[in-house]
């Protein structure tokens, strides 16, 4: 009997082993199959941005809102980024800013030299005497309402805002429209924003009420159109795209090493997008030229 009980689990652990063997096989033949090709390239924060806003401005569901009904675009750094791609201009950094994160000594000086409302467009026609209010009365099913983040939990495809104001500043204002009207929240965020973690228990651990040392902002999970670099590229070139490796030195802190896949076209056509991105400079950097 213990004879037969050995001989059915060698058999079980051999069966797994086979199956999964076929699995990794599989998976390596359709990687080295005809018309599959690979390249990669490495990405820093501020590149990346830049490559985001390129692919925000082209998602179908931003062109809709575009041709038939409202965009609005709220603050952030990232989102600066996609308000120049949508209005065709220079934004000076710190213009189209609500709050920021930098070094706790030291770092770049980032001043708002004209301070921006937040960017309304009305069929792609920029509405500059419609104010934030208005405009999110207004707001209808299918129109887009774009809005970065603090926090990335890609795995969960959530991601997290932090809430300095009492009533819970921009984020506080634009969501119940947009869950009530059934707008588009599109979130442009950057692949260095990652956690480690789940990024519902980060934001109930932040929330909760504690006798704080600090003194800590709460934070907002948001659920929306997450659109980082690998949907970036998704987007502009058609190819499927995963993260390999992050960080470097000499600028590169906080870079992402990407990987891409799919037909030889497509996998150039994203290698000739992203080094056409590549030199950007660091946001905080443009400041002072």
């Amino acid at each position: 009997m213990r004879l037969r009980r050995v001989f059915a689990v060698r058999a079980a652990v051999l069966g797994m082993a086979f199956y999964f063997a076929g699995v990794f096989n599989m998976k390596i033949a359709k990687a080295d199959g005809a018309g599959v090709s690979q390249a990669h390239t490495v990405l820093t924060v501020a590149e990346g941005k830049r490559l985001i806003a390129k692919a925000v401005a082209r998602m179908p569901e931003v062109r809709n809102a575009l041709a038939k009904g409202m965009v609005i675009i709220c603050k952030g750094t990232t989102n600066t980024y996609v308000a120049e791609e949508l209005l065709g201009e220079s934004i000076a950094p710190g213009d189209f800013v609500i709050g920021r994160v930098t070094p706790a000594k030291g770092g770049a000086v980032l001043a708002a030299n004209k301070k921006m409302h937040e960017i309304v467009l009305v069929k792609g026609v920029r509405q500059p005497e419609m104010g934030f209010d208005e405009a999110l009365s207004k707001l209808q099913a299918g129109d887009v309402v774009i809005k970065g983040g603090n926090m990335l939990d890609y795995g969960n495809k959530v991601a997290g805002v932090w809430i300095g104001s009492p009533t819970a500043g921009t984020t506080g204002k634009i969501m119940p429209y947009v869950i009530g009207r059934k707008a588009h929240l599109v979130i442009p965020i950057g692949l260095e924003k990652q956690v480690a973690g789940l990024g519902t228990e980060i934001v109930g651990r932040i929330n909760e009420p504690t006798a704080e040392i600090t003194k800590l902002p709460s934070m907002w999970l948001l659920r929306g159109h997450i659109v980082t670099e690998i949907e970036a590229l998704g987007i502009l070139a058609g190819v499927e795209t995963f993260q390999a490796a992050a960080g470097g030195i000499g600028g590169a802190e906080g870079a992402s090493w990407l990987v891409w896949r799919g037909s030889e076209s497509a996998v150039r056509k994203a290698l000739e997008i992203t080094a056409g991105l590549q030199g950007e400079c660091p946001f905080a950097s443009k400041a002072s030229k």
